[in-house]
């Protein structure tokens, strides 16, 4: 009997689910296959990036146990609302940007949180199905680094997910890591959208010489023997951090520099694949 009543919640809830799915155009996940490589930063410059191209975008923070979205968006200790309908309602950015991160439902920002996998399977249904996300062009969904709880989650949550981007930086390590990340997303049936290349060398401020710290090249490399879009690379750029830390896009703060107008082309490729069917 218990199972039955448990079977039925979880139907009922696989439901409300696509109903939700069914409003938003595009659903995409960031994924990266080892910690560090700045996939976050990313996710956030690119909902943004969309956002400035007249999109509605959704940003949906599934790092259950390191969030880091609210600070980046500026929405540290603001909290997720509730309609007289019995929905969450998201954290409104600005008109036509909003968030979900557990950061909102979190004590303070040192509560950590010490679930297993089916808590937080849980937690993201209901991010996914009990959230009035509305009517979005595009839904970001930032994973933690691998291949485990979350991400698989979400894949399986999210049966008509739109493409998977995978973020790496140029050495090897993070390169052994990216190619798992491409598997996990071939396994899943999800279009791969392609591999950025974070952390692409580093330009001195004051000499002008490009500095390959973490080499160059290894994710277009990557990418080609994979098969799949090379959608750009990003270099080390110092105000990431200032923007990072001041909850600030960088690509809207530092929008004249280089390394913006490199998101910005990586968000046009984007923005082509899926809204011009190339992929």
């Amino acid at each position: 009997m218990n199972q039955t009543k448990g079977a039925s919640r979880q139907d009922e809830q696989r439901e409300k689910i696509r109903r939700r799915m069914e409003r938003i155009k595009y659903k995409l996940i960031i994924i990266s296959g080892k910690g560090g490589v700045g996939k976050s930063t990313v996710a956030v410059n690119l909902a943004y990036g969309l956002f400035f191209q007249g999109r509605k975008v959704g940003v949906l923070d599934v790092d259950i146990h390191g969030p880091s979205l609210a600070k980046m968006l500026g929405v540290e200790g603001r909290h997720l609302g509730a309609s007289r309908e019995n929905t969450i309602e998201p954290i409104s950015i600005c008109s036509g940007l909003k968030v979900v991160t557990i950061a909102s439902l979190l004590e303070n920002a040192d509560t950590p949180v010490i679930w297993r996998g089916p808590l937080k399977m849980k937690l993201i249904a209901q991010f996914l199905g009990d959230v009035n996300w509305g009517e979005l062009d595009y839904l970001i969904v930032d994973s933690p680094p691998g291949t485990g709880d979350e991400p698989l989650s979400v894949a399986q949550l999210i049966p008509d997910m739109n493409g998977a981007i995978i973020v790496t930086t140029p050495q090897e390590v993070a390169l052994l890591d990216s190619r798992k990340s491409v598997g996990f997303a071939k396994a899943l049936k999800i279009p791969v959208m392609g591999i950025i290349e974070n952390m692409s060398g580093f330009i001195c401020p004051y000499c002008g010489k490009r500095i390959d710290l973490f080499k160059r090249g290894g994710g277009e490399k990557a990418a080609s023997d994979l098969n799949v879009p090379f959608l750009g690379r990003i270099p080390i750029e110092p105000d990431v951090v200032n923007s990072t830390d001041e909850g600030r896009p960088f690509i809207q703060a530092y929008a004249k520099t280089s390394t913006a107008k490199m998101m910005e082309q990586i968000v046009e490729k984007i923005m082509e694949r899926l809204e011009k069917g190339s992929i």
